[in-house]
Parts: structure tokens; C-alpha cells; sequence
């Protein structure tokens, strides 16, 4: 079996056996792509004749390309996979991606936003109208409110809400359902923004998708993240912040506030309370940052 043939084979395996989503089958196809155009490896070469030295130098074509660790680990964690697979289906006798170490990664605590730089943002549509005031507030305060990824506000729709708008349920990784809450702001943003929803588009607007574009179709993950980008960049506060900042601003608030880790990973679909804990880290940092500002014998 040649490369090709082996990542053929294995993407449409995990697209349609194990029905993982969209975004990740395109993550380990951009990887897989990647490691065939390796000139050492190539598309048509034999799987079985790749050994370890040559998994080796791909890793360290990609490290002179100065790419970061966290991009290296997930392409040996895709190499890997591939090569798990075809070893469980008989395709190879040894598995020698096993043995591959990933690189050290430098650990970075996730960026978030304080109280008054979120409190400006959502605010942002309303004193700058650079696109669409009342859904782009109700983005903002809906991201905010429920620590919802992305691609889950996205997909909302009208039959996720119960009646009050008070909370949904979103379908996340590994498609595993979890309900999530809005409080008040959320609830009212969004009821204006549906109200002028309705006035723009008319009573025979059918589209079930909540956040829906200029035109009237349903708003894309790329389209949330140009809103945010407009109003956290040059344009709006000049601080410029990605989608996933709102999620890593949600969870350090909740910890910060007293919650329960274990709650926050409920609220955030987290598959392992591992992820989850890096937010009680962030919290430490800053009790260590309040400390040194306040105590008078601290440095």
C-alpha cells in the first residue's frame, strides 16, 4: 500500500467509521497532505518501507521550517495515528511511527480577557457600528455568557433554545451533546437581535440558524471570526482578540469566582479535567500579580 493510498483509505475511516468532525478529519487531512509532499517520503512510496529515521527527518524539515511545537506534536499525532491504523488493519507488520517522540512544547497559559476589556468589546457594536450593532452584540455576549466554541455558536439554531432563551443545548466534539446558559444580557441581546432579524428579513424568513449573515444565510465560523477581528482590531478597541478568548475568558471567570472545576468542565465540554485545570492555574497567576501589586514588602 502506497502513502496515498494508506491516507485515503484512513480519512475516509475516521470521516465515516468514526464520524469525528468536520474541522478535525480536515486537521489530520492538512497533516497527512503534509507528510506526503515530504520529499523523503513522497505519495507513491511504500508505507512498509518507511522506517523510523525517515519519520525523524520529517520532524526535523518541519523544526528548520521554524514551525511552532504544538504544530509539530499534532502532525506526529497524526503520523502516528495513520500508522496505528494500518498496523491494526493488517497494512503493516511493524509499527514504526510508535516509537516517534513529540518535541518539547513550552507550555502557554490561554489568553484571556479582563472584566473591562470584555465589558468593552461587547459594548463595541453599539458606540461603532462597523457591520450589524444588535447581532454582533449578541454574538459577543452569547460567546461570553456561555463559554461556547466557535463552530458550536455557529451552528445554533432556533430549536436548540428552550422557550426563555435562558439556555441550549450545542453539540461538541466527538458530537456529544451539553447544554449551555445565558444569563440576562445574553437573553436580551439576543431577543433585540432576533426582533430586528425579523424586521430586515420579514416574517418569511425561514432560515433556523440564530446568527445569520448580511444576506440572510447562516453565518459561517469564518464569518464570526472577521466580526471579532473588525471589532478588536484598528478599528474598535485596538485589542485584537481571537473567538476562542471568550471561551478562555468565560472558564478563568468561573474558576476565578469560586466554581467548581469539575462544573466548568460540564460547561465546557471538556473530554478530560486536565484541560479544564489550566484555568485554576491562570487564577493563581493572578493572586500572585494582586499580592506583589498590594503588599508593601512584595517585589
Amino acid at each position: 500500500m502506497t502513502v496515498s493510498e494508506a491516507i485515503s483509505e484512513y480519512l475516509s475511516y475516521i470521516e465515516s467509521v468514526r464520524t469525528l468532525s468536520v474541522n478535525t478529519v480536515t486537521a489530520f487531512k492538512n497533516d497527512l497532505d503534509q507528510f506526503a509532499a515530504m520529499p523523503f517520503i513522497g505519495p507513491a512510496r511504500q508505507l512498509d518501507s518507511i522506517e523510523l529515521e525517515d519519520l525523524k527527518q520529517c520532524v526535523g524539515f518541519l523544526s528548520k521550517k521554524k514551525r511552532s511545537a504544538a504544530s509539530i506534536n499534532r502532525f506526529i499525532s497524526s503520523v502516528r495515528n495513520l500508522f496505528a491504523y494500518c498496523r491494526k488493519f493488517g497494512h503493516l507488520k511493524v509499527n514504526v511511527a510508535f516509537e516517534l517522540k513529540t518535541v518539547k512544547n513550552p507550555k502557554k497559559l490561554p489568553r484571556f480577557m479582563t472584566g473591562a476589556e470584555v465589558d468593552k468589546l461587547c459594548h463595541e457594536p453599539e458606540v461603532n457600528e462597523l457591520l450589524w450593532e444588535k447581532r454582533d452584540k449578541a454574538l459577543f455576549e452569547m460567546l461570553y455568557s456561555s463559554g461556547c466554541r466557535v463552530s458550536e455558536i455557529a451552528s445554533l439554531t432556533l430549536d436548540d433554545f428552550n422557550g426563555d432563551f435562558s439556555s441550549a443545548i450545542v453539540t461538541g466534539k466527538g458530537s456529544k451533546d451539553r447544554r449551555v446558559y445565558f444569563e440576562e444580557d445574553a437573553q436580551k441581546a439576543l431577543k433585540a437581535y432576533l426582533e430586528d432579524r425579523k424586521n430586515r428579513f420579514g416574517e418569511t424568513d425561514k432560515e433556523r440558524h440564530i446568527f445569520v449573515n448580511q444576506r440572510g444565510g447562516p453565518l459561517t465560523t469564518g464569518g464570526i471570526r472577521l466580526i471579532i477581528t473588525r471589532y478588536s482590531g484598528s478599528e474598535g478597541t485596538k485589542h485584537h482578540i481571537s473567538p476562542h478568548a471568550f471561551r478562555h475568558t468565560f472558564a478563568t471567570a468561573m474558576i476565578t469566582n469560586g466554581a467548581d472545576v469539575r462544573l466548568v468542565q460540564e460547561l465546557l465540554g471538556h473530554s478530560s479535567i486536565s484541560t479544564t485545570q489550566r484555568y485554576t492555574h491562570i487564577s493563581t497567576e493572578q493572586m500572585i500579580a494582586m499580592y506583589n501589586k498590594a503588599h508593601p514588602h512584595a517585589k
